[in-house]
């Protein structure tokens, strides 16, 4: 410590005494992050504790670009409105009028959104880039309640209003047939089966992964979402036909090298992540070119890190919530499939790439906000990005019930029905034993535990009060079994130059004890 800290050791400065409580209050027992830690950081900066005690700083410069611009947004839309009402011309057209009013409408809504509600989870690049998309989540759920209200026939000519050429029937794609990895009967291209499975979804699968992996943080959270929903393609295929794939595609293809390189390079991207120093300066603080283009590029990175540790056998809630978790992240990678087949969308068509980019950004803040829900202890409100892309993976499984009931509602092969079956019931049967018969197995060796314990104490006090135990000598005992043959060897030690006693009268309870005793 500098010596600004040591002029009056005996009353400590607001910095030591802030120090002091921080150490104190900083790790509330059984979480996996320490959240109170992350609020005080303002607190801490700003009376002088080192950056490097607390991992992460921020000289709080604010630029314009920072600065809530509220009157600034609402004079350029009301500009925008008086140019409307006034100096531009009327157009009597029915449909392209109420186009320009409902587009209106939803951008109005969105300035609304990022000007005046606060600041989600992330700050970078830009806090108002998440109010942005989650305005769009809002959005996209009004669009999906409005869709679920109309027919199916309905819904699809809607879509002709992003593209002309929706609204058709699909041919769809079946990836199975024949499963030779090496066909001899063609020569020219024995390798055609494989050659043929590398299209653009490939990069997709990969890049996919390890944008989830980013927002899961968690290796054995990712390997069994990606296994499981192999599995269900498996069990769907029936009602879909392209979830109908050779064997080495669904494990070795997808699960093997798209999903499971995806994986990897995620995990080892968060490792980079935790590792980092989250050392933020202004940009016209830095003096060197290098420092400034090296800002430029972290604006892009994370504002600081949180290391997500579910920790999904810590508790029954967080065991529940962990497959909670898993069965939305499932449900939402299904809705894709079943979306673009009721509504027939081309699964290469753009409006499919713009959902699961939303998708992810939303689920991104979203698996912030649940874990801070479940490992916060001061945290008591779900997050409202949280909210809302439940609410979406609901209504979309919703739309895809109502359009196309018959799909869905396809009976299961009875082998899946037995896999399902004892799946579902090793998992019940698994749960009530850990959380119910092992916790009580669990208090049980507590409870005999802590009975040898006090019988230790108990023991090494009457010893003390009996003389044959020296606490200076030792002041431990490992097992109640040791406790007699201390005492004889305390016994021996004291008389050497005497005769021998014999084993009953080195017995406690056989000695004489005398007043110098």
């Amino acid at each position: 410590m500098g010596s600004g800290l040591e002029v009056n050791e005996k009353s400590p400065t607001k910095k030591q005494a802030n120090r002091k409580n921080f150490v104190k209050e900083a790790s509330p027992a059984k979480t996996a992050h320490d959240w109170r830690k992350y609020s005080n950081r303002e607190v801490l900066e700003s009376d002088g504790i080192s950056p490097v005690e607390v991992e992460f700083y921020d000289d709080g410069t604010v630029t314009f670009f920072w600065r809530a611009h509220t009157l600034t947004v609402l004079f350029v839309m009301i500009a925008a409105l008086i140019y409307v009402a006034i100096f531009e011309p009327v157009i009597s057209d029915t449909q392209y009028n109420t186009k320009r009013g409902l587009v209106a409408c939803v951008v109005v809504f969105i300035l609304l959104v990022v000007t005046v509600t606060p600041n989600g989870p992330f700050r970078r690049p830009h806090p108002a880039l998440w109010r942005f998309t989650f305005s769009l989540s809002i959005v996209y759920e009004l669009v999906l309640i409005f869709v679920l209200f109309q027919t199916a026939d309905d819904a699809r000519k809607l879509l002709k209003h992003f593209d002309s050429k929706l609204g058709e029937p699909l041919a769809e794609r079946s990836y199975g047939g024949s499963c030779i990895i090496y066909d001899e009967t063609v020569p020219e291209n024995p390798w055609h089966n494989v050659i043929d499975k590398f299209d653009a979804f490939v990069p997709t699968h990969f890049f996919g992964w390890w944008l989830k992996t980013l927002i899961l943080r968690d290796w054995w959270l990712c390997t069994i979402i990606s296994i499981m929903f192999e599995i269900l393609e498996y069990t769907l295929e029936h009602q879909l036909p392209n979830f109908s794939e050779c064997w080495w595609d669904h494990w070795i293809m997808d699960a093997l090298l798209c999903n499971g390189l995806g994986i990897i390079i995620g995990i080892q991207t968060l490792k980079y992540f935790s590792m980092k120093t989250y050392y933020w300066r202004g940009l016209w603080n830095i003096p060197s070119y290098r420092g400034k283009l090296k800002r430029m590029i972290a604006q892009f990175g994370p504002y600081n890190w949180i290391q997500f540790e579910w920790r999904p056998l810590s508790s029954l809630g967080r065991w529940c919530a962990t497959l909670g978790i898993m069965f939305i992240f499932l449900l939402t990678e299904l809705n894709t499939f079943y979306l673009k087949f009721v509504l027939w969308v081309p699964p290469d068509h753009w409006l499919n790439l713009v959902r699961l980019f939303l998708v992810l950004l939303w689920g991104a803040v979203a698996l912030r906000e649940t874990f801070q829900y479940f490992d916060d202890p001061d945290c008591e409100n779900f997050g409202r990005q949280s909210w809302v892309i439940l609410s979406i993976v609901i209504t979309e499984f919703l739309i895809v019930a109502r359009f196309d009931w018959e799909t869905i509602t396809k009976p299961l092969p009875r082998h899946v029905v037995l896999f399902w079956s004892i799946f579902f019931l090793l998992l019940v049967t698994w749960t009530v034993f850990r959380f119910f018969i092992a916790r009580d197995l669990q208090k049980n060796a507590d409870r005999w535990l802590e009975e040898q314990r006090r019988r230790l104490l108990w023991l090494r006090a009457k010893s003390i009060e009996l003389g044959i135990y020296s606490p200076e000598t030792n002041d431990r005992l490992e097992s109640p079994n040791l406790v007699h043959q201390d005492e004889a060897n305390h016994l021996e030690s004291t008389t050497e130059n005497q005769p021998r006693l014999s084993p009953v009268s080195t017995k406690p309870k056989k000695r004489r004890v005398t007043k110098a005793d």
